[in-house]
């Protein structure tokens, strides 16, 4: 569990009721339905013009990583690619199908299984790069869909601007009227800039970092295995796959 999503949401927002608060005229003045409709079902709706369904709900299901990220440890990792290393040397390939019944990753799960079963290692190679390539694909459309959001909804605020100024200079004979024009015009701006800085561009990039970490596990599980399946000595195996950790996360001598 990551609690830095849920907190920035609650800082940011309430942030920014606190302020509102604090003008001392409440929260209903910052309340105005038609901007609601302008920003809220424009953005919605160009983001349908531009992504497919199936990309738009992916996108929906992707904000569970923001708050619950993949087990992700690095160090662990190669330490348990080092043991299984050294059982390979000692035992063979075969003797790592156990190993790849009780491994939790499912990724790694199925590299050991194609190495049990004697596929070429290029294949493999093949296979479990390719994985990561399109796994890669697939988080950047989620992504693009929030960067979108991010995209749209401020040129949504602007087109209720000008609606709101239009219907304001057409009624300047009627001042009862140039409130309410005035409220759309402003508010529409004010929504847009919240859809996103609020929610559009923090939930891109916190996505963003999550296919980094993702992609990087994978990327490690991928050069171990076939490190193993050239016979490269374990220790040599492990300094090379710390080279490609930042030094905080790297597994410890005792681990190598």
């Amino acid at each position: 569990m990551d609690p830095s999503t849920g907190i920035g949401m609650l800082l940011m927002n309430g942030l920014i009721l606190i302020a509102i608060f604090l003008g001392g005229l409440g929260i209903m003045p910052f309340i105005d339905v038609p901007s609601v409709v302008i920003v809220c079902g424009g953005t919605l709706g160009a983001v349908l013009a531009a992504f497919p369904i199936s990309a738009i709900k992916d996108a929906l299901m992707s904000l569970r990583t923001t708050m619950q990220p993949p087990p992700i440890d690095p160090a662990g990792t190669v330490k348990l690619l080092e043991e299984l290393s050294q059982r390979a040397r000692r035992e063979g390939l075969l003797s790592l199908e156990e190993a790849a019944g009780q491994a939790e990753d499912e990724f790694l799960q199925r590299g050991l299984r194609m190495m049990v079963d004697g596929h070429e290692p290029s294949a493999i190679e093949s296979v479990l790069f390719g994985e990561i390539d399109k796994l890669d694909e697939r988080h950047k459309v989620s992504i693009a869909v929030w960067d979108g959001m991010a995209a749209y909804a401020p040129g949504m605020g602007l087109i209720g601007t000008l609606i709101g100024l239009v219907q304001m200079l057409q009624n300047m004979s009627d001042p009862t009227a140039i409130g309410p024009a005035m409220a759309v015009a402003l508010l529409t701006t004010f929504y847009g800039a919240i859809l996103a800085n609020v929610f559009g561009t923090p939930i891109a990039n916190k996505l963003k970092q999550r296919n980094s970490e993702e992609v990087a596990q994978k990327e490690l599980i991928a050069q171990g295995l076939m490190s193993i399946l050239g016979g490269e000595n374990p220790r040599f195996m492990v300094e090379r796959l710390n080279a490609t950790l930042p030094p905080a996360i790297r597994a410890t001598e005792e681990a190598a």
